[in-house]
């Protein structure tokens, strides 16, 4: 990830191209590496090349995408917009591309494939509401960072990357929500429910809940857990 990066405009006036995947969530400055070898996704990645460097990144809807992938299963309409940082294009034609991501949008309006293009496209609406100054985030960042520092918690490794990252550098905290979110609360469903929440505060406020629900499981897992137990001998 990479908080401190230029900022990227994005012009939501036209219309972007959709790449939609199962259970891989792109969150804003968020890094993603994918490897493009459908056809459709291939002309898609050599037209953004030729633009402005810009997909909106998608989840499917549902389960109909394992019997209708190849056409144009629903997908849910919260997306993030992502950049082309890097490329790579193989003598197959395939592509290496790395994606960071922008901003959170919602699809206003879909429209399916032509003769010409094969890839969907949509006219996207931002999501974020407003940007708190640090001063209006300050409770919020204190309450997160002092969850992350409990007992239970910063045991885990990947509280233990953030904590390192934050102690390394100058991070804003609407970066470290997101950070915290890709690192720590992997479950892909709250991760799409973040994307989905376009107020800081309130994703504040889902992040705390989320770490005190994982803090909560570290404890009922602690208290389980019996060093005096033979190897291998679980007592439940």
């Amino acid at each position: 990830m990479d908080p401190g990066s230029t900022t990227i405009q994005v012009n939501f006036s036209r219309p972007f191209p959709v790449f939609p995947l199962d259970g891989v969530v792109l969150l804003p400055h968020a890094l993603l590496r994918l490897f493009v070898f459908e056809p459709r996704y291939r002309q898609m990645v050599e037209r953004v090349l030729d633009g402005n460097g810009q997909i909106a990144m998608a989840v499917f809807e549902g389960d109909t995408w394992r019997t209708q992938y190849h056409g144009n299963p629903p997908i849910r309409q919260a997306v993030c917009v992502g950049q082309v940082m890097q490329h790579e294009r193989l003598p197959d034609g395939n592509f290496r591309i790395l994606l960071q991501g922008v901003c959170r949008a919602r699809i206003k309006e879909e429209q399916g494939p032509d003769e010409e293009r094969l890839y969907r496209t949509a006219l996207l609406e931002p999501l974020d509401r407003g940007q708190p100054s640090e001063d209006d985030l300050f409770m919020l960042r204190d309450s997160v960072m002092g969850l992350m520092r409990t007992e239970g918690l910063s045991e885990l490794a990947t509280v233990r990357a953030v904590l390192r990252e934050v102690d390394s550098r100058e991070i804003p905290t609407r970066a470290l929500l997101e950070v915290v979110t890709l690192s720590v609360l992997n479950e892909k469903r709250v991760q799409y429910r973040l994307l989905a929440e376009g107020d800081t505060l309130r994703r504040g406020e889902i992040i705390e809940r989320e770490l005190s629900r994982l803090r909560g499981l570290v404890e009922g897992a602690r208290r389980q857990f019996d060093e005096n137990a033979p190897t291998g001998v679980s007592w439940n």
